[in-house]
């Protein structure tokens, strides 16, 4: 009950030609040059100045007024709250309130 059709002298040809391309590519995943890994530092001293001149701060505003992305904003908070430096004083689900801690 029908079945495969025969192909044709043309389409012989046609699907000969890729065969021989396809296997000239590489896998996907060997493709270019691999990339280097760029670490973004934020400024210790621009940063601290910002903490201690507001009244609390989020990762959003540090990240916008030091010119770095959210995850290294977030990471230099991070690090600063386990030294002593910043306290978590309020917010939810990664949208924390930090404030200088006092001396």
């Amino acid at each position: 009950m029908g079945g495969a059709k025969k192909p044709t002298a043309a389409n012989k040809d046609k699907s000969a030609n890729t065969k021989d391309t396809k296997k000239g590519k590489k896998d996907k995943g060997e493709s270019g040059p691999k990339k280097a890994e760029i670490t973004v530092m934020v400024n210790e001293q621009q940063a601290l100045k910002i903490i201690q001149s507001s009244k609390v701060v989020t990762i959003q505003d540090l990240a916008r007024q030091t010119g770095v992305k959210i995850s290294a904003a977030n990471a230099f908070l991070r690090e600063a709250t386990n030294k002593g430096i910043v306290k978590r004083v309020g917010g939810y689900s990664g949208h924390y309130l930090y404030q200088a801690v006092s001396s």
